[in-house]
């Protein structure tokens, strides 16, 4: 696998953590300096660990990883995105708030973001990849987009925080949903 379907491999896997780190800049409006750089890190950081992980499970369990994975990432979307809908309605706030950059919060948007990239690792160990390379460039890709991500949310959440989470909590149960769906043979 070349530097460029690796790019692009690295892009595709980035597009959740990406969709997710808007909705997070949106729910959290004003940012703080470290927002991006939290972001970034989190998810960067699981969507490189996910496939070195894929990588060393290798074929033993590849059947198990794709037949759940799917289930997983929804279970983890569809609650996160239902408590930040809960949110735009009312004034507490919960640990597992859109608004929330605690790390419990972000473990959980972690892991449903790069349950698709425990996958691709487990598909690394059948293929000509040289994988310490691989995964810095996954997690090096997907900690730009979504430090990114974080930024372009919050230029608009400040100004329409309760519809923002309302928005970002649609999305991310839409986004679920979506791996749900793809993960049942719905979608291509």
């Amino acid at each position: 696998m070349g530097v460029l379907e690796l790019l692009f491999l690295a892009a595709g896997l980035s597009m959740d953590a990406f969709a997710v780190s808007i909705c997070k800049g949106l729910s959290l409006g004003r940012i703080k300096p470290g927002d991006m750089t939290a972001a970034g890190a989190w998810f960067g950081g699981f969507q490189a660990l996910m496939p070195l992980l894929g990588y060393f499970l290798g074929i033993g369990f590849s059947g198990i990883v794709s037949r759940f994975s799917h289930w997983i990432a929804f279970i983890l979307l569809s609650m996160i995105g239902g408590n930040m809908i809960k949110e735009a309605f009312g004034n507490d706030e919960d640990e597992l708030g859109g608004n929330s950059m605690k790390a419990k919060t972000m473990f959980l948007l972690a892991v449903a973001t790069s349950i698709d990239a425990l996958a691709v690792g487990v598909t690394f160990a059948f293929l000509d990849v040289k994988i310490i390379p691989a995964v810095l460039l996954i997690g090096i890709v997907t900690f730009s987009l979504s430090a990114f991500g974080i930024k372009i949310g919050s230029i608009f959440g400040t100004k329409y925080k309760s519809k923002a989470e309302l928005l970002g909590g649609i999305i991310l149960i839409l986004l679920g949903v979506k791996i749900l769906l793809e993960g049942l043979g719905v979608f291509g």
